[in-house]
């Protein structure tokens, strides 16, 4: 049947900025086809972006030298050919791996045969994961188990039984984590996705326990906090006076300072020790393995072993939400109480100012009263000596009878002059 569809010009349409990103990142990281035998290290550096960045560059200069096709400049994942083996470079959010892949058995292979790329390319971040994968032709349980020293083993077969998988989780007296994948039945593609995920489990394995330690770390602390703060609600239930009050708040500060100074250290830690569990179960989920008679399966293995340790971290996080929320309660209760405190002590501040407030103007008053009183006195005594001198003059007047008359009149002209100042000033 003859393909009907033509060709047609792409569309002058403006796209998204992010619309080849998003497109790209579904095909970021494809499988690689596999058969064994077949030798894989793995090599996982922690790594920030500027670790990456030079990761990245470093792998452009090696091609460059060698003549090979180059990462592009935001490239997440490379594939490279050379000295007989496949290099896979992965850079990820907080992790970049060095995948090495070599057909034949695994004694022909190990991690010295690739120190000297690892050398020419720069260690870009502190060592973390370090696994040491031969896909095997097909053997049997025991004879699998057998590649491992006479220790527990956890061993399972994926969904449809075409190959077993085995790994002790231990790091060997070289430092790698060994894994052993066996079958002659797996297609090379689902050969090479088997291998993959269970690398991934690995790695992500190793990720997710870096929680751990951090969660030691802050149990202890939130425990102290835990044991002090019975002790501080009661002398703040005991508490009268405001500097107390003041005191314990201040001491309420210093724990909630030094709880979120650890939370904050270790929240995304705790966030992505969660995430990469999540990550383990899921991909074990796509493995749909299935038990070996005398073998605990990875995932019984990760159960009692792995989970215990999330849990762990989950509830160290937990612990130290609900003691940030008792003491913010604490602490917003005991300023309520400050603020109440501060508030009545204001009050009483205004009422002894207002009282002080009508004392001055009582005396205030009483000052223009005596004023108007002096000021009258003053004037009527110069109006007598007018009179007087008028008397002297020769007219007709009596100085004691009109200094009697004048004085209502200095009264109300004095009063009513001390008035309109007052008023004045009132206004102003």
């Amino acid at each position: 049947m003859s393909d009907t569809r033509t060709r047609r010009e792409p569309l002058a349409l403006q796209d998204h900025p992010q619309r080849g990103f998003v497109l790209g990142e579904m095909h970021a990281r494809p499988f690689t086809a596999m058969a064994a035998p077949q030798q894989v290290r793995h090599i996982a550096f922690m790594t920030d972006a500027d670790g990456r960045a030079r990761s990245r560059r470093a792998l452009r200069a090696m091609c460059a030298e060698r003549h090979l096709a180059e990462p592009a400049m935001g490239a997440k994942y490379h594939r490279i050919e050379l000295d007989g083996m496949v290099l896979r470079w992965e850079g990820h959010s907080e992790f970049t791996t060095f995948t090495f892949e070599r057909p034949g058995a695994r004694q022909n292979f190990t991690f010295a045969d690739v120190e000297a790329i690892i050398a020419r390319l720069g260690q870009p971040g502190p060592l973390l994961v370090m696994v040491a994968l031969d896909l095997v032709t097909s053997m049997d349980a025991a004879a699998l188990a057998g590649l491992f020293p006479p220790d527990e083993v956890a061993m399972a077969r994926n969904g449809d039984a075409s190959a077993l998988f085995a790994s002790d989780f231990r790091p060997d007296d070289q430092g790698q984590v060994r894994i052993a994948v066996a079958t002659d039945r797996l297609a090379p593609e689902a050969a090479g996705a088997l291998v993959q995920r269970l690398l991934e489990i690995e790695t992500y394995r190793t990720l997710a326990l870096l929680g751990l330690p951090q969660a030691q770390a802050l149990a202890p602390v939130i425990s102290s906090i835990e044991q002090d703060l019975p002790g501080l609600f009661d002398q703040i239930r005991q508490s009268a006076t405001l500097e107390s009050n003041r005191a314990i708040l201040d001491r309420l500060t210093e724990l909630s300072a030094q709880l979120e100074h650890g939370a904050s250290a270790s929240s995304f830690r705790f966030g992505a020790t969660r995430a990469y569990g999540d990550l383990i179960w899921r991909r074990l989920k796509v493995l749909g393995e299935t038990p070996v008679a005398g073998f605990t399966d990875w995932g019984g293995f990760f159960a009692r072993r792995l989970e215990p340790a999330i849990r762990t971290c989950r509830a160290v996080e937990q612990r130290g939400d609900d003691l940030s929320r008792r003491l913010n309660r604490a602490a917003q209760l005991l300023r309520t109480r400050v603020e109440i405190e501060l508030e009545t002590q204001n009050s009483n501040l205004l009422t002894s100012m207002d009282r002080r407030a009508q004392l001055q103007l009582r005396l205030q008053q009483t000052v223009e009263g005596l004023s108007v009183a002096a000021i009258s006195y003053y004037v009527s005594s110069l109006a007598e000596h007018v009179f007087e001198g008028l008397k002297d003059y020769g007219l007709p007047v009596d100085p004691v009878i009109a200094t009697a008359l004048a004085i209502p009149v200095v009264l109300v002209i004095v009063g009513t002059f001390v008035w309109r100042i007052r008023s004045a000033h009132h206004d102003v």
